[in-house]
């Protein structure tokens, strides 16, 4: 029997591989669902997204970008936003605690970050999507299951960066006249798989109406209707992460 010997360069080409990338991203979409699901539980508090709606003595941020800020400095210390699929929502957050990893990257090195846009997105579309009540005064609550849901999504979007470098490198002679002539029709086209986004769409509104069924032998109700976790996906999740993967391939070459 053959003893395959494991290498960081055979690492790093698992690592690439689309199999290994839809496994984990499979993975994500537990994580994505319960958070929405959570958050789901009490209403849209719209003051705590609104800078001045809640003072915090000493901060500019609202009540909700505080706390997400002050995470995040946490965060930090441990070195999570070092790793290439994790990225901070707020600016001046400190040097890491751990001393810093000599690792190869998988994919190349960007300063590509629409956290921006994914905090407008979950506010103005998300938000009042999966939350029925306008204010139940929960604010604290509210902004602690914010934050697990943000950081949720911006590591799905981001890993991007992964289906990007790895569509690439199985196909570089067809990437690289779009990308020099930046084609973003010609590019989103051929990074799209209509049955492989297909097969999301089912999966992830089967797994919203196993986890978010309220069990009643007459009636069952959802935390939040299966359809709706279905349109976050189809209409803001794989559109923000193709947006990325164009955003990767115009840096790759």
């Amino acid at each position: 029997m053959t003893r395959r010997i494991i290498t960081r360069e055979n690492v790093m080409r698992t690592e690439l591989e689309l199999e290994t990338i839809r496994s984990n991203l499979i993975r994500q979409e537990e994580t994505i669902i319960f958070s929405l699901i959570e958050r789901s539980q009490f209403g849209r508090n719209e003051i705590i997204y609104r800078q001045g709606g809640i003072i915090i003595p000493g901060s500019e941020y609202s009540f909700m970008m505080h706390l997400l800020h002050e995470t995040e400095k946490i965060h930090a210390r441990v070195r999570r936003y070092t790793a290439p699929d994790e990225h901070p929502f707020t600016d001046g957050i400190p040097a890491p605690y751990l001393p810093a990893r000599d690792d190869e990257w998988p994919i190349r090195k960007t300063d590509i970050n629409i956290n921006s846009t994914i905090l407008d997105t979950y506010i103005s579309r998300i938000i009042p999507l999966i939350c029925e009540k306008d204010d139940d005064g929960n604010y604290g609550s509210s902004a602690v299951n914010d934050i697990g849901a943000l950081q949720a999504l911006s590591k799905r979007i981001h890993y991007g960066k992964y289906v990007a470098e790895s569509k690439y490198q199985k196909d570089p002679s067809g990437y690289e006249p779009l990308i020099k002539n930046n084609d973003k029709d010609g590019i989103m086209e051929r990074l799209t798989d209509s049955a492989v986004e297909r097969r999301l769409l089912d999966r992830v509104k089967l797994k919203a109406s196993t986890y978010g069924q309220e069990p009643d032998a007459v009636n069952p109700t959802y935390k939040i209707r299966p359809e709706v976790i279905q349109e976050i996906y189809s209409d803001i999740i794989i559109p923000l992460t193709k947006e990325v993967e164009y955003l990767y391939l115009l840096e790759r070459i």
